[in-house]
């Protein structure tokens, strides 16, 4: 049977850099194909090909045995192709209706018939299982209920191939079970589903086969990726084995450093009481809406504080200012790292070295270049940043190398005494995640605080010595690694 998606020898390069290299599979109607490789394999790139936003040096890209030429994303959905991106495509202010319809209103008399296409998204977000205000602006959603959206908006283009890039990577328990029985619904109706994630367990779950991508190659495609042990999956994308992905050691812990007392926002009902010792790693694990990352940025002061105290090495540090808190050592990998963690414009040199440039990089009003590149060049090495050189703009990096450079940044802050992540490893492969592991227990081996925020429980039981567990913004409960179990921790995290 002819596949209804084929990619024949497609390529693809960058300034020199190869992306894609001769990539050829099949994906048949009425089946999900997962694709799986570490940050920056490709899997990205071929996507945005199919989507219409890259064109190919070579190769060919058949749909329904039709060979196809995308000029724009326009017409890769004229095609019936819908393209969910990992990086989320959407206005800010503009309306969950405006959003999904952008393009395609509904017209009465010439004029856009509002009234109409507020009813057809709020029947179609019915009909999906998402509660959402149609009318809601999206700078007011939270970055899961941007990702139902922008899925919503894939499903009314009324595509034959949809493909998905990391999905459930900031979507709830909750959010990701409605994905999942939407992807078995169109997988019935004879869709064509591609599939990227991390998470391999989804991957098992949804896909009938897999192709697994490494430095821009196909390695292998998998007929029936149920009959594939975990370790070849495993060993196929990274190329070498990894028994142990959190590397966990133990370590002598120090006097209490961070003190928070009573610490509320908007919208909290108490204050939150927490501390974290010297070289300890701490894990806040809670469901989506739980207030963590709320906490986090209350404790950086990049959201107003209403009450409460915090203290490092017995010293207050200032409210509601950042810059306050980057002195005085607390640091921040926020959750959103597009919209808040780079520079999206500027090189992969210039993101690691913004902040600490104004320690020593200043020589009256010149920079140090040279030291500039220097210290780029240590932390791209130190970290594995797969980057062509110092000068890339950082956009053109996959998210889980954007996420190391987040990480560079702040390991070349001589201020650095708590270090804060929020969701470190959302939609990074296993690869990655293994050395962004690895670098949090450097970390701590030097005696810093680590806050690491985490929607995927094994890797809070992973990686952490105490778990805190937060519900309704509060925190609900404090287990220490002994105690912390899949059932102990989610007991916290849903009881009434």
């Amino acid at each position: 049977m002819t596949a209804y998606l084929q990619f024949d020898q497609v390529s693809k390069h960058f300034s020199g850099v190869r992306a894609l290299a001769g990539v050829s599979f099949d994906a048949h109607a009425g089946t999900v194909h997962g694709l799986l490789g570490e940050n920056g394999a490709g899997k990205s790139t071929l996507l945005k090909i199919l989507g219409g936003q890259y064109r190919p040096d070579g190769g060919r890209l058949l749909v329904n045995s039709v060979p196809c030429q995308f000029n724009s994303a326009a017409d890769a959905i004229r095609a019936g192709i819908a393209v969910i991106h990992q990086e989320l495509q959407y206005v800010p202010e503009l309306t969950v209706t405006e959003n999904i319809l952008m393009g395609r209103f509904p017209a009465r008399f010439g004029l856009i018939d509002r009234n109409k296409a507020r009813r057809m998204v709020l029947q179609r977000l019915s009909e999906i299982g998402v509660d959402l205000d149609p009318d809601a602006r999206l700078s007011h959603l939270s970055i899961a209920q941007r990702q139902m959206v922008e899925i919503c908006k894939a499903v009314m283009q009324n595509a034959q191939i949809i493909a998905f890039d990391e999905p459930t990577s900031s979507l709830s328990y909750t959010e990701s079970e409605i994905l999942f029985r939407l992807v078995r619904e169109l997988r019935s109706t004879g869709h064509t589903l591609i599939y990227i994630s991390h998470r391999l367990e989804e991957l098992y779950s949804l896909c009938d086969a897999c192709t697994i991508f490494r430095d821009g190659r196909k390695i292998v495609t998998h007929p029936v990726m149920a009959q594939v042990p975990r370790e070849t999956l495993i060993h196929d994308m990274v190329g070498r084995e990894l028994s142990d992905i959190y590397g966990y050691r133990p370590r002598p812990l120090g006097a209490q450093r961070l003190q928070v007392r009573g610490l509320r926002g908007k919208n909290d009902p108490t204050g939150c009481n927490f501390s974290v010792r010297g070289a300890e790693i701490v894990g806040f694990f809670g469901l989506v809406g739980a207030g963590r990352s709320e906490l986090m940025r209350l404790l950086y002061g990049a959201d107003r504080r209403l009450a409460g105290s915090v203290l490092l090495d017995g010293v207050p540090v200032p409210a509601n200012s950042p810059p306050a808190a980057i002195e005085a050592g607390i640091l921040l990998c926020p959750e959103d790292r597009k919209e808040q963690g780079i520079l999206a414009q500027a090189s992969v040199a210039e993101n690691i070295n913004i902040s600490c440039r104004r320690h020593d990089l200043r020589v009256g009003f010149f920079l140090r270049r040279n030291k500039e590149a220097a210290r780029a060049d240590f932390f791209i090495d130190r970290l594995r940043i797969k980057t062509p050189n110092r000068d890339q703009e950082i956009r053109f990096l996959s998210g889980g190398n954007q996420q190391k450079v987040i990480l560079a940044r702040w390991l070349a802050e001589s201020t650095m005494k708590v270090l804060i992540l929020d969701e470190p490893t959302r939609g990074i492969d296993v690869g990655a995640k293994n050395e962004i592991y690895r670098i949090i227990q450097e970390v701590a081996e030097q005696g810093c605080c680590v806050i690491v925020v985490s929607s995927e429980l094994p890797e809070v039981l992973g990686i952490a010595d105490r778990v805190l567990v937060m519900r309704n913004k509060e925190i609900s409960g404090v287990l220490d690694r002994s105690e912390a179990t899949e059932t102990a921790v989610l007991n916290l995290a849903l009881a009434a």
